[in-house]
């Protein structure tokens, strides 16, 4: 790992494994990766260190998964308040992701709910938010690939 491609390529392949399952065992790690323990330990410490992990999650099981409905929510901002409205975005709990899209829209929320009746006040409340001049949602049916 000498080199920087040889670094790179294993940084590459210790992130995809910790994608897939980020509590499996390092053992497994370095033994899956051709490495030593202490490899293993010092590439996550270097990722952890220049940042490019952040933390860690919890990916959620498919039962609790399944009772969730979700929906994209394509937001028009109007220019001079869209970081009040991004703001007010970040603070609803629903509101699970926020990106920043080119074209019609501004920005997509993805937010998720219990019930349907929950997601359309959801939907509702983002749309009279202050500054949001347009909104137009779609509910995600199935999920055919998570990473």
């Amino acid at each position: 790992m000498s080199d920087r491609l040889g670094q790179d390529s294993f940084d590459l392949q210790l992130l995809a494994m910790l994608r897939e399952d980020s509590r499996r065992p390092v053992s497994d790690l370095a033994t899956a990766l051709g490495v030593s323990r202490a490899g293993v330990y010092a590439g996550i410490e270097r990722l952890e260190r220049t940042g490019t992990i952040t933390g860690y999650t919890v990916r959620l099981g498919t039962d609790y998964d399944m009772r969730m409905i979700r929906a994209h929510v394509m937001i028009k901002v109007f220019p001079k308040v869209i970081h009040q409205t991004q703001e007010e975005l970040a603070a609803i709990s629903e509101v699970t992701s926020l990106f920043a899209i080119s074209g019609q829209h501004d920005l997509i929320a993805i937010v998720e709910a219990p019930h349907v009746n929950r997601l359309n006040d959801l939907i509702d409340t983002i749309g009279m938010l202050e500054g949001v001049e347009k909104t137009t949602s779609s509910i995600i049916l199935a999920t055919r690939l998570q990473r």
